[in-house]
């Protein structure tokens, strides 16, 4: 495909450096835009989603992407390292002050693969790991059938108690003792409540299981202190910074003992990764420190009050909140009372503006492509300025969208879809 002539300057390097990605590749240019729009016309709802500060998208952006290294700082197998030296520990200092650990490893590019990094250090192929199924409110990565760690693993699995969707303490110990797990996770992907890492360490401790703690989905409620903090009782915690830590994509991993940190850096690298993306570790320093700020603490107040309204609100209108409320920055919702499935509600909440995904519930009969049910996030709407009022109001436009579907009112969505407009409007982001 020629290069289109605004692109093309003269001189050897045809504008390398100074063409603007409208001009050379205006296809991905106008996806780009897109998705902009997108973005600031719907309402994000979705759990693992937030909407980054206008520095993190700089330093994402910055000049570090050119920057290649392996190592630590101060260990690097490059040279010309001097400033990314100085980024990365800048980032492990933050994380350590905002979680309040002795170590932190900020390099994991993802969730999934700090959880990867922690398997390597701690336990070898067939060793047995107890963990939350995946219909519970667990995650993939941690022992799924169709994820690496599912296949390399023996996984045994505990869940939450039918009556009220909450974890069953007593599976979990009656598995461990059965089993005999060398590692055992608490902690996922659709989990509303706060869990007990107390009770969950003196299961380890009885059966001699080293403890992971997935706080991917509620690490900003645990900066930000309004969840309680795993690392008095977990050996070793994971999170994400993409979440409602509001930074650019990126995993963590955070211990408190000095012999499992140099573990987990060896496991990081050169066991699962081999050179750092730099320009991805400075977008964590830069929102690691935006937490250190006491408004965080306020951030992440707002988040805990506005995804207690929105379920509130939703109760309020028959809508069957799983636990019957949250304790976390997600909930889900069962919308078997309503004869409807995730898929087909998630795509009508939609077309109204309203972005969320569709998720499995506990005793689900429909497979992971279908769900019986949704999950919704408020760390994104938070973010954007929303308060208990605004989530309220989303609440009830989430409502009046799935009674549309439920009875075939095809006009709620239109009308839903207004509101979101005003919302949206009134709630600026990224302002040209």
């Amino acid at each position: 495909m020629p290069v289109p002539p605004s692109a093309q300057e003269p001189g050897p390097r045809g504008g390398y450096f100074t063409g603007t990605l409208a001009a050379v590749d205006p296809e991905v240019h106008a996806a780009i835009a897109g998705e902009l729009a997108r973005q600031q016309n719907q309402i994000e709802l979705i759990a693992s989603e937030n909407i980054v500060s206008r520095a993190s998208l700089e330093a994402l952006g910055s000049v570090m992407v050119n920057k290649t290294v392996e190592g630590y700082p101060g260990r690097r197998y490059y040279g010309g390292a001097r400033f990314a030296d100085a980024i990365e520990t800048l980032a492990i200092g933050r994380a350590k002050a905002l979680f309040g650990c002795a170590h932190a490893n900020v390099q994991p590019h993802s969730g999934s693969q700090a959880n990867l990094a922690v398997f390597l250090a701690l336990v070898r192929p067939g060793d047995t790991i107890l963990s939350m199924t995946l219909a519970s409110g667990g995650h993939l990565s941690h022992g799924a059938a169709p994820n690496l760690t599912g296949k390399w693993f023996d996984v045994v699995q505990y869940g939450v108690r039918e009556k009220d969707g909450l974890i069953d303490d007593d599976q979990v110990r009656r598995l461990a003792i059965e089993h005999r797990p060398r590692l055992i996770i608490c902690g996922g992907s659709a989990y509303p409540r706060a869990i007990d890492f107390a009770k969950f360490r003196a299961v380890a401790d009885d059966v001699g299981a080293w403890l992971l703690a997935d706080i991917a989905h509620f690490a900003g409620l645990v900066a930000g202190g309004q969840h309680p903090s795993p690392l008095p009782h977990a050996h070793v915690v994971t999170a994400t910074t993409y979440k409602n830590l509001r930074g650019a994509r990126g995993g963590l991993i955070l211990t408190e003992d000095a012999e499992l940190a140099r573990k987990i850096d060896k496991a990081v690298f050169p066991g699962v990764q081999g050179s750092v993306i730099l320009n991805g570790i400075a977008a964590k320093a830069v929102c690691l420190g935006e937490a250190l700020r006491p408004e965080f603490k306020e951030y992440a107040a707002r988040v805990l009050d506005n995804a207690r309204a929105l379920a509130a609100a939703l109760m309020d209108r028959g809508v069957h909140v799983v636990t019957g409320g949250t304790d976390t920055p997600l909930l889900l919702v069962d919308l078997r009372d309503k004869g409807l499935t995730g898929d087909l509600a998630s795509d009508g909440l939609e077309r109204a503006g309203l972005t969320c995904n569709k998720n499995t519930v506990p005793g689900d009969p429909k497979p992971p492509t279908v769900t019986s049910g949704l999950r919704f996030g408020v760390s994104a709407g938070t973010t954007r300025g929303f308060n208990v009022a605004e989530f309220e109001t989303i609440g009830h436009l989430i409502a009046d969208v799935l009674d549309g579907l439920a009875t075939g009112d095809g006009a709620a969505e239109g009308a839903a879809r207004a509101k979101v407009g005003e919302l949206c409007h009134a709630f600026p982001i990224y302002p040209a």
